[in-house]
């Protein structure tokens, strides 16, 4: 399994998730910045000083398209009071207007843009030249307080009255927040892209050593992290491969190496008495079909079969068919075809080993495949005694018996379910086993495709 830049010189994965943090950062501040230097700065509400003049007085204004301008009754003048040269002509204006001092006239603004940004200013001159005027004489940009003394020592403030929702340069820093996220989104998905893809191969491959611990070791090249874990992966894989296989070969011979004694107490017994030597004969018997089945166990599980692709329910009718052709009680229910990679000599022998018990512990064994997913399931009922919850899954350890259902006198060994048990674990899947309520067991295999 190689990665997609295998090769290629790679970061630490602490390093590579600084670079996409700087450069993120980065981007983000070049992109606000340029639309910020470059982008025509907002309309602003403005207000000719007539306007005020006229809302202070008590008249209703003219205007409806900018915010309406509201008049509250305050103890003190605005703290933020406006300092610039055009302060005092619009104080003299708005004194004169009123006809009142100019000393009981303050003037407040938490906006600089008359005086400090051109652009805006520009903007302004342009509009009021169209609309007639001299710039300077005639207008105030929101927001701004202008504040009144009144006889009685309290001060008349009016104000534009804020509207409902974003205002212009709090719409322009969201718009500069989109677009910087918007910039940054192919970016970050490629980075993410690049520093997840080394940890889904490692998925894989840690799902392919759980079924089969003979896969090939791991090839994948990315950040030095994911190279330490590869190393300890492949170590770890190797360590398996041969704790299994020194438990297979160990097994194995001492199955092979108990045949040698047997084979001597065979000889022996023959000299003793008749009703002894049935029984020790039996004995014998067992012991050697135990030893056959073990070594027949052992042998299977080390040899890995060949995948190939094949359909499933074509391999279960087949099954079914040989074991009716020597009198079985066997159905197969009809159904959506599946195919999927397996070994196929291996599903058959899997299949078998129920089938036989269905129709041993049953009297007969109906069986169906059906996707469920992602997975193949495969189902064989019986209409048998069941098996009690508490030895559900003690029946597929091997060499293990229930009594008296299952006996020596039955013919099995107990190996049938443990083959089973291996084989579909082998292909990455599992079988368990379900009574039914209406009586019987339900043995339902699930195997991926």
């Amino acid at each position: 399994m190689t990665a997609p830049w295998a090769g290629r010189p790679t970061a630490s994965l602490f390093g590579q998730l600084l670079a996409l943090i700087g450069l993120s950062l980065v981007a983000a501040q070049a992109i606000s910045l340029f639309l910020l230097f470059n982008l025509p700065p907002p309309a602003p509400d403005f207000y000719r000083i007539g306007e005020i003049v006229q809302t202070l007085r008590g008249s209703p204004p003219t205007f409806t398209e900018r915010h309406p301008l509201t008049v509250t009754i305050a103890k003190t003048p605005p703290h933020l009071v406006m300092e610039g040269r055009m302060t005092p002509k619009i104080r003299a204006q708005i004194a004169a207007g009123l006809g009142v001092p100019v000393e009981r006239v303050q003037v407040a603004s938490t906006s600089r843009f008359p005086f400090s940004d051109r652009r805006v200013f520009r903007v302004i001159r342009d509009r009021m030249a169209r609309e007639g005027g001299e710039v300077e004489d005639h207008f105030m940009i929101a927001p701004f307080k202008v504040a009144v003394q009144q006889p009685d020592g309290r001060w008349k403030v009016l104000s534009p009255e804020r509207g409902i929702g974003l205002d212009a340069w709090q719409q322009r820093i969201v718009l500069l927040f989109l677009l910087s996220a918007l910039a940054m989104t192919p970016v970050a998905f490629v980075f993410a892209r690049r520093l997840s893809a080394p940890i889904r191969l490692f998925t894989d491959a840690a799902e392919r050593l759980g079924r089969d611990p003979r896969a090939p070791p791991l090839s994948l090249k990315g950040s030095a992290e994911i190279s330490v874990a590869v190393k300890a992966f492949n170590d770890m894989q190797e360590r398996l491969r041969r704790y299994v296989e020194d438990r297979t070969a160990m097994v194995g011979a001492i199955a092979h190496d108990l045949r040698t004694p047997l084979t001597r107490l065979r000889f022996r017994i023959e000299n003793v008495p008749e009703d002894v030597r049935v029984k020790m004969a039996a004995d014998i018997d067992q012991m050697e079909a135990m030893i056959s089945a073990a070594l027949t166990f052992v042998r299977d599980t080390s040899r890995p079969g060949e995948r190939t692709l094949l359909e499933l329910s074509s391999l279960l009718e087949s099954v079914c068919d040989e074991m009716a052709d020597t009198g079985a009680d066997t159905q197969v229910e009809l159904g959506e075809k599946v195919v999927l990679e397996g070994d196929p000599l291996a599903l058959r022998r899997l299949f078998a080993n129920l089938l036989e018990n269905a129709v041993k512990f049953g009297g007969r064994a109906r069986a169906r495949v059906y996707r469920d997913g992602a997975s193949a399931i495969v189902e064989i009922e019986d209409d048998g005694p069941g098996i009690p919850p508490e030895e559900m899954e003690r029946v597929f350890e091997p060499f293990y018996r229930r009594e008296p259902s299952r006996s020596r006198q039955t013919g099995g060994i107990g190996l049938g379910l443990a083959v089973v048990r291996s084989v579909a674990r082998g292909h990455g899947g599992d079988v368990v086993l379900e009574n039914r309520l209406g009586g019987g067991l339900t043995a339902r295999v699930q195997l991926p495709i």
